[in-house]
């Protein structure tokens, strides 16, 4: 059996991409009033955006070092030679910190804990590039490089209806200073440094739609790669979803596909129903 690679539910891989792969999903907890469940398995995209459009209390929590190490454990004893365990910014979430303290108990020599520096498909992209070196049966240290390298190639960027849920969950940072304007003005957000930063503000939401698109496209030519893989995610908004990703086949000339994935409680409890993000991320040589 080669390496394993492991990541957590904020990656919001597509449906059966995790499988497809052989990548083992730890969910993050999520809690929603007295509710209590796991990331996508107990609790899904529609039920975090009803809840949230309902005014309920939703909240997220990292999964506990023994939920990794339980996992670990058992892909050692399938037969793994090794695992690459690849999550979301440290700067976001206490995810990665439990995989690290999870990988000291199984012995750091047996896995390698990976902070992409970012988060949703800028993640997944990464963990996919990861699991497809470790399935050609590339060694511990190649499979880490290339989740890295792909992580820190992405680009990720979002518009959301409000900052309020980013407020609430302490993920914005300077962000904060958004806060206020005018309801008209939709702030459109990026990944920076690990972080989630302001970019820029835009009025009206179909502005943001084609400014998503401006940026994207952008991107993918400052990547100066032949090609790019694009994602599409959103929350509560899949017929908008679906316009931006034809817009991006239909801008973007290097596309080599663009999937369309709806956040869960992870993300979603954080950016509310409506957000609409794209993850640029440029082809493997």
């Amino acid at each position: 059996m080669p390496l394993a690679v492991v990541t957590d539910s904020s990656a919001y891989l597509p449906d059966g991409f995790a499988a497809r792969h052989a990548v083992h999903v730890v969910p993050l907890h999520v809690v929603i009033e007295d509710r209590s469940g796991l990331d996508g398995v107990d609790i899904g995209p529609a039920q975090v955006a009803a809840a949230l459009a309902g005014k309920h209390r939703v909240t997220t929590s990292r999964p506990n070092p023994d939920e990794f190490a339980a996992v670990y454990r058992s892909l050692l004893d399938a037969g793994a030679e090794g695992i690459v365990s690849v999550h979301l910014s440290r700067e976001l979430s206490g995810t990665w910190e439990s995989a690290r303290l999870a990988a000291r108990e199984i012995g750091e020599d047996l896995v390698r804990v990976v902070d992409s520096r970012t988060t949703v498909m800028g993640l997944g992209f990464a963990v996919l590039r990861a699991a497809s070196a470790a399935i050609d049966g590339a060694p511990a240290d190649k499979v880490e490089e290339l989740a890295v390298s792909a992580a820190a190639g992405t680009t990720t960027f979002f518009v959301v209806e409000t900052l309020e849920y980013l407020r609430r969950g302490g993920r914005i940072g300077s962000a904060a200073a958004l806060l206020g304007t005018a309801l008209a003005v939709k702030p459109v957000l990026h990944v920076a440094q690990g972080r989630i930063e302001p970019l820029e503000k835009v009025r009206t939401t179909h502005r943001a739609m084609l400014r998503l698109v401006d940026l994207a496209e952008q991107a993918a030519t400052a990547t100066g790669a032949s090609a790019v893989e694009l994602a599409v995610h959103h929350l509560a908004a899949h017929d908008r979803a679906v316009e931006l990703a034809t817009r991006l086949d239909e801008r973007i000339a290097g596309s080599a596909g663009c999937v369309v994935s709806e956040l869960g409680a992870a993300i979603g409890a954080h950016t509310g129903p409506g957000m609409l993000g794209v993850v640029v991320c440029p082809t493997q040589p």
